[in-house]
């Protein structure tokens, strides 16, 4: 049985519709028993042996967009016929290879899949409530991965036992080399599919609503500071309190005016260690982690947070402008995003040792019964691009121990896009 690729598709007639879709959920049916095929469920079923052939109609890989009908490679591998194409010519016609790696994968693990496609199967409108491209971004305005239905992925993955025919989805999946730039606002409710220069694959699951804090505030639309103030504004927290007096949180009220020195890049506290260290973890103790008396070493995050609201007795410009002359821009972001770790009732502390800005603890009830921190936190840019190495390096790490990896994506005008990433077994 041949099939003929034309407009991107391969179409394939006689019993088709029977012998492929309606038996093993391969391709789209049309009218008189035909399907209509991805590339890359054409190249599969040419591994198989289960198509003999594709003819190409359209002289050109209009499949990725390129115009490969005089290329060496692919006329070398032809079999037989020029526009006749056996499993290799169809690969090198076509570029599907990257795509054919996971597509395979996932079949072989017992999944039924479908191209991402403009009313294919499991696209126009899914069944699980996950949005599609048409989903507005509340981060920046913008509907990622452009117009097309399903441009953000490359796969829906139905569950195992199901197909195409029973409106059910296990995965969208999206499909990527190692060294293949991702941006972050793309991610979100998908898998990234990683093949590695070897050919292996590594699945990442990605959520871009993760529940940060004991809030459980939706992401992406949550504002910095305390549960949408601003960072230095006089906005009452979620409690009730004006921000200076009483923080994010059941704590009570934190004090005023408490006596410190900004040094070099820390902030020294000679008052409160109570009220501060041991109730709130703010800082460490100047004389050791063994301590238990002493001023107190804030880090130039913490100590902008406070002095914004009032706790210390320095001036907050100069502690924010003291940050900015060490990190430039991205202390501004990294303050926002502390603030709103603050104001969801979790307590955020430097995460150096893990690689990363902060490891946050959800639940905390003093310095004397720490338990271990449940995230890790990484501060990024808007315009921010994952690069699945350094992804898998993160991921990896976060894991190793026992935490999860979380991106907080900021945004001039105040926002914040969380993204938390694990690695999974489809």
């Amino acid at each position: 049985m041949d099939g003929t690729l034309a407009d991107g598709v391969v179409r394939v007639g006689g019993d088709a519709r029977q012998r492929f879709h309606d038996a093993h959920g391969y391709g789209r049916p049309l009218d008189r028993n035909r399907i209509e095929l991805a590339p890359v469920e054409a190249a599969h079923l040419l591994s198989r042996g289960d198509l003999d052939s594709v003819v190409d109609a359209s002289g050109a890989d209009t499949a990725s967009g390129a115009d490969t009908a005089s290329d060496p490679a692919a006329d070398a591998a032809v079999d037989g016929d020029e526009d006749r194409l056996g499993f290799r010519a169809f690969l090198a016609r076509t570029g599907t290879a990257l795509r054919f790696t996971v597509y395979k994968d996932l079949r072989d693990r017992g999944f039924y899949l479908s191209p991402a496609r403009q009313a294919w199967p499991g696209v126009d409108a899914p069944a699980d409530g996950t949005p599609g491209d048409d989903r507005a971004d509340d981060f920046d305005g913008a509907a990622p991965g452009g117009s097309d239905v399903g441009s953000d992925s490359d796969f829906v993955v139905y569950p195992r036992g199901k197909g195409p025919w029973d409106d059910e989805v296990a995965y969208r999946v999206r499909v990527v080399g190692e060294r293949e730039g991702v941006p972050a606002a793309s991610l979100g409710g998908v898998v990234l599919a990683v093949v590695d220069e070897d050919g292996e694959l590594t699945y990442f699951d990605t959520d871009a609503d993760p529940e940060v804090g004991a809030d459980g505030a939706a992401v992406g639309t949550a504002e910095a500071g305390a549960d949408g103030a601003a960072v230095g504004t006089a906005e009452a927290g979620p409690d009730g309190a004006a921000v200076g007096t009483a923080e994010a949180g059941p704590d009570a009220v934190l004090p005023e005016s408490v006596d410190a020195d900004l040094l070099d890049d820390r902030v020294v506290c000679y008052e409160a260690a109570e009220a501060l260290y041991e109730s709130r973890f703010y800082g460490q103790r100047l004389f050791g982690r063994n301590a238990d008396s002493g001023p107190l070493q804030l880090s130039l995050v913490e100590a902008a947070y406070l002095a914004q609201r009032g706790v210390l007795g320095v001036d907050p410009e100069a502690v924010v402008a003291r940050g900015q002359s060490v990190e430039g821009d991205r202390f501004d972001r990294r303050l926002r995003v502390y603030a709103a770790l603050r104001g969801r009732g979790v307590v955020p502390k430097s995460g150096f040792k893990f690689g990363a800005d902060f490891r946050v603890y959800r639940e905390f009830s003093g310095v004397d019964s720490l338990s271990h921190s449940a995230d890790l936190v990484r501060v990024v840019g808007p315009d921010h691009t994952v690069s699945p190495r350094d992804l898998s390096l993160d991921v990896r790490l976060a894991g190793g121990v026992r935490k999860r990896m979380v991106f907080a994506r900021t945004a001039a005008n105040g926002r914040i896009g969380w993204l938390s990433v694990a690695r999974i077994t489809p």
